[in-house]
């Protein structure tokens, strides 16, 4: 069975695309919302990432945790913000190859609260693993996953990252 390289979902949040990319271009702060990423070391202040900014996120998946390096790719306010995963490992992430890119676009989107800012944000992951052959790539997906492709789990912890994101940006905007 043939992979599925880029997945994408998008969801409306009621805020303006400045201040959805404000958030979502803090790696430290991913934690809050990814049902996977319990955020990340990120050098210097905590503020928007900056085109090749490396940083080092951190996860979990059940009982198993990893490291993976990252590099800024995209930063583009209230547009585009990107970055490449490179290397992953338990501790730290030795093993170095291509592994993934995640994107986040932010687009106006047409208000449903009267004079409130809307954003349509996009989230994408690309799987970029391409030298991996598919039956290889295929049977340790589903070890991974518990039993998915990448393609299929990404979709779903994408859609509980943007519902969340929502959920808090949209709480904030109403205190």
């Amino acid at each position: 069975m043939a992979r599925t390289f880029t997945v994408s979902r998008s969801i409306v949040v009621q805020a303006p695309p400045t201040a959805v990319y404000e958030q979502l271009s803090r790696p430290a702060r991913m934690g809050r919302w990814s049902p996977e990423n319990l955020g990340a070391t990120v050098p210097g202040p905590d503020e928007p990432a900056r085109v090749g900014l490396v940083f080092d996120g951190h996860n979990r998946r059940g009982a198993v945790r990893w490291t993976t390096r990252c590099t800024v790719t995209a930063a583009d306010p209230g547009n585009r913000f990107a970055f490449r995963v490179h290397a992953i490992g338990l501790k730290r992430p030795r093993l170095r190859a291509p592994i993934a890119t995640w994107e986040y676009r932010f687009e106006e989107a047409d208000a449903e609260v009267a004079g409130a800012a809307a954003t349509r944000v996009t989230e994408t992951w690309t799987d970029d693993r391409r030298s991996w052959p598919d039956p290889v790539a295929n049977v340790f997906d589903r070890i991974a996953t518990g039993g998915h492709t990448f393609a299929a789990f990404q979709v779903r912890n994408i859609d509980r990252t943007l519902h969340n994101l929502k959920k808090e940006l949209e709480g904030v905007r109403d205190r």
